[in-house]
């Protein structure tokens, strides 16, 4: 249950902030989760939006690759707004269901495809370690290319960012949603 009042209605907020109301809805179809809380902040919400529009929608991450890296977050944060979301879109993309369980679970990645253990494995190393081993970081560049790792690095960090973000304000995804275990 989220631990402050949720910014969901344009009427919750000055008229003057309307403009910053429309953008989100606009880009994301509704203000909900963290950015329900961004609201708080005037020009917070909508920075950090565009921010997420460019790691997504301005991306040489396949929706696949983009949507396993935001889980491999979820789930070394648990956040799990992030992870029934992220799902959601990645089942949508055709994410593998065995990459999805193996990331749930925190399984090894040694079975999984190439590019799925590596994506996940580039995650657990940057979170748990703050550093991504030599050898993964040149078998990426070698097959992805410096853009796509940058943008890697920046959708993880954009993910944590907004995993802190609901995990300080207790936002939670809905019962019914896909869940994470926590």
């Amino acid at each position: 249950m989220p631990r402050i009042e949720m910014i969901t209605d344009k009427a919750q907020i000055p008229e003057d902030r309307h403009a910053e109301f429309d953008a989100i809805v606009e880009t994301l179809h509704g203000v909900r989760g963290p950015f329900a809380v961004l609201m708080h902040s005037p020009g917070l919400a909508r920075k950090v939006m565009e921010a997420g529009a460019q790691v997504r929608l301005g991306s040489t991450l396949s929706p696949v690759e983009r949507e396993l890296a935001i889980i491999a977050v979820a789930r070394e944060k648990d956040a799990t707004y992030e992870w029934a979301a992220h799902v959601r879109a990645g089942r949508a993309a055709n994410m593998r269901e065995e990459a999805i369980e193996a990331v749930r679970h925190r399984q090894d990645t040694s079975g999984l495809e190439e590019d799925e253990r590596d994506i996940i494995e580039f995650v657990r190393q940057l979170l748990q370690n703050n550093k991504v081993e030599q050898d993964l970081f040149d078998a990426l560049e070698d097959r992805k290319g410096v853009r796509w790792l940058v943008e890697l690095a920046a959708t993880v960090g954009q993910y944590q960012y907004i995993s802190a973000i609901n995990t300080a304000f207790g936002v939670v995804a809905a019962p019914d949603a896909d869940q994470l275990p926590v």
